[in-house]
């Protein structure tokens, strides 16, 4: 059964140390703002990284961070207040050339979201601005993949049956990322790209992991419905089992970091 938006909400949050601080990262290490009098940070989340970095930068730097939706927005006001933290949490359209620092986490977005977001990142940031965006590049989740392209010749699915090919293609590789930023507006540009590794202890654990049910197989078996989803999740969690034996799952996602300058 699909999940609400504040229950997604919460395994949001739960999931940012298995998933979201993978990225993150690469922004700390790279990406120095103390130079920064303001930064936006678009699709914020529950906040964890923009509460980081307003407790680094804060008495230097303004922090606007903008939440997917209402019931993330909540949490992450609510951890504001906790930790009596200035970051300013909302879902407010910032203005054109508005801040000093943009970045933008692209993590969960599909290649088409993700260029929109990154794009919605050059217009608010002023000319010279520090940007940044980050998400997984060509190359990640290819052990799922090659065991889902399995599943998914054996399985009935029918005309719906997703498409694996389409699934690897999509994901752009960080040559593409560069040159996309480069086409919109972005000068100086660096990128960083770290090989993660996530490691499950058989099929079943897998599957229901709270990253992989609720983020990564919805988008990845978009095209069916509740059954077929049930079908091939059954049978991939029996496959990783079947290949890997006693021996744990493993997958590895190319955590990808784009930034520059706004030209």
């Amino acid at each position: 059964m699909a999940k609400t938006e504040k229950e997604l909400a919460f395994i949001t949050d739960l999931i940012h140390d298995e998933w979201t601080r993978r990225f993150t990262e690469l922004v700390d290490k790279h990406i120095d703002l103390a130079d920064s009098e303001n930064l936006a940070y678009l699709k914020a989340g529950t906040g964890n990284h923009a509460l980081q970095l307003g407790e680094r930068y804060g008495e230097r730097t303004d922090v606007f961070a903008s939440c997917e939706n209402s019931e993330v927005l909540q949490i992450a006001m609510d951890k504001a207040v906790a930790l009596r933290s200035s970051v300013d949490f909302s879902q407010i359209r910032f203005e054109d050339d508005s801040f000093d620092a943009v970045l933008a986490d692209a993590s969960f977005e599909t290649a088409n979201d993700a260029a929109d977001l990154i794009e919605e990142a050059i217009r608010i940031a002023r000319v010279g601005a520090d940007v940044a965006f980050f998400l997984p590049s060509s190359g990640s989740f290819g052990e799922v993949f090659s065991l889902l392209w399995e599943v998914v010749a054996a399985e009935d699915t029918g005309p719906d049956a997703p498409n694996v090919e389409e699934l690897i293609t999509e994901l752009p590789t960080a040559a593409e990322l560069e040159t996309l930023a480069v086409s919109l507006g972005m000068v100086n540009i660096q990128r960083e790209v770290v090989n993660e590794v996530f490691e499950y202890e058989n099929g079943e654990a897998f599957i229901t992991s709270p990253l992989v049910e609720n983020f990564l197989l919805p988008r990845w078996l978009r095209s069916l419905d509740e059954d077929g989803v049930g079908r091939v999740t059954k049978a991939l969690s029996k496959l990783i089992d079947d290949e890997d034996g006693t021996l744990s799952f493993r997958f590895s996602v190319k955590a990808t970091l784009v930034a520059g300058e706004k030209g």
